[in-house]
């Protein structure tokens, strides 16, 4: 078993406690009796595993009961990568991609977010493949132009089918479709959860009002989670949708958490503070500082930043498990405007 694999093996393990514990302080790992043999090396490449993973902050996702990674991670990339996927059959840089959401994974962000647009559902599910199901929180969306009864339950099944898995933990709606009734959508949304296709129920960029209209439009389940364009530049739905959530025990789901990666190569006021919050809390990178905002404004709330290179994935796992003072909050709102 190589290095990577053992990795994997026993970060899997950690989150039941069962094979080993580390003291990040000292830098020790007790290991099995069946890993002593391992080199020094690969100690240290399971430790750093090891450290990813016990950074990881976990919350209930809504009142779904099941607890996810604070930071998830996106697939979306962009309109050309779409594009040569769909049209070519191509994925560009297939393989870097596999390893960062890999990465995610041994890290112990188990919270992926994809789509049917986006064309990286096959992908996810491949990355996916040999770590324990239960334990991944799975997102999809269907498109608007797929919510007539018939067509959402058509596009799932083939979701399905593409992630290689026997349900769904979330299904989101990702964008309104003002030529469909939400009310035929969500009861179609609730017979999917019904047959067992699905877990959980999602909206993606709807407006206050649209929220409230799906909400009272489900009948059996619960709206858990909106997914919106949120980060420290774009905090719009900090006025309304945000303390609905907050109200109703609704996760918001923040894409675009880094703003393109504007936020991590800040400049102007936001620089000095991001640099004194870098310092003072032990972060790395301006996009931890940008990702943590998010996560200690709202405990509603979870960026998905996108996986596309291994140690910016690793990066984003690594929190250290902290949160930021109200008052680093308000620093950081009066530095962006």
């Amino acid at each position: 078993m190589d290095c990577l694999s053992v990795s994997r093996l026993l970060c899997r393990e950690y989150a039941g406690g069962t094979y080993f514990s580390f003291i990040r302080s000292a830098g020790i790992i007790y290991c099995s009796p069946e890993l002593i043999d391992l080199s020094n090396e690969c100690l240290n490449q399971v430790y750093l595993t090891a450290r990813f993973f016990g950074d990881v902050i976990y919350r209930k996702f809504a009142r779904t009961g099941f607890s996810v990674s604070a930071v998830g991670m996106g697939t979306y990339y962009d309109f050309r990568w779409i594009a040569a996927a769909a049209l070519l059959g191509k994925q560009f840089s297939r393989a870097r991609i596999m390893s960062a959401i890999r990465t995610g994974i041994d890290a112990g962000i188990n919270l992926i977010d994809t789509a049917e647009f986006y064309r990286s559902e096959e992908l996810v599910g491949e990355a996916i493949r040999g770590y324990d199901r239960e334990k991944l929180f799975i997102a999809t969306k269907v498109f608007p132009t797929h919510l007539r009864r018939e067509k959402v339950i058509r596009a799932c099944e083939k979701s399905l089918k593409r992630l290689g898995v026997n349900y769904i933990d979330l299904y989101q709606i990702h964008f309104p479709n003002p030529r469909v009734p939400i009310a035929e959508t969500m009861a179609a949304m609730e017979e999917l959860a019904d047959r067992g296709m699905i877990r959980h129920i999602g909206v993606s960029n709807f407006s206050l009002p649209r929220m409230k209209e799906a909400v009272s439009s489900l009948r059996k389940y619960p709206l858990s989670s909106n997914q919106m364009h949120y980060n420290l530049i774009h905090r719009d739905v900090e006025r309304d949708i945000l303390p609905y959530c907050e109200e109703m025990g609704i996760a918001l789901l923040a894409y675009y958490p880094v703003a393109h990666g504007k936020l991590a190569d800040a400049h102007g006021g936001k620089t000095n503070v991001i640099a004194s919050i870098k310092s003072r809390y032990g972060f790395t990178t301006n996009a931890q500082v940008a990702l943590t905002y998010l996560i200690s404004r709202s405990k509603n709330t979870f960026p998905i930043p996108r996986a596309s290179n291994p140690v910016h994935v690793s990066e984003n796992a690594a929190l250290g498990g902290k949160l930021l003072s109200p008052e680093d909050i308000e620093a950081l709102v009066s530095a962006s405007g």
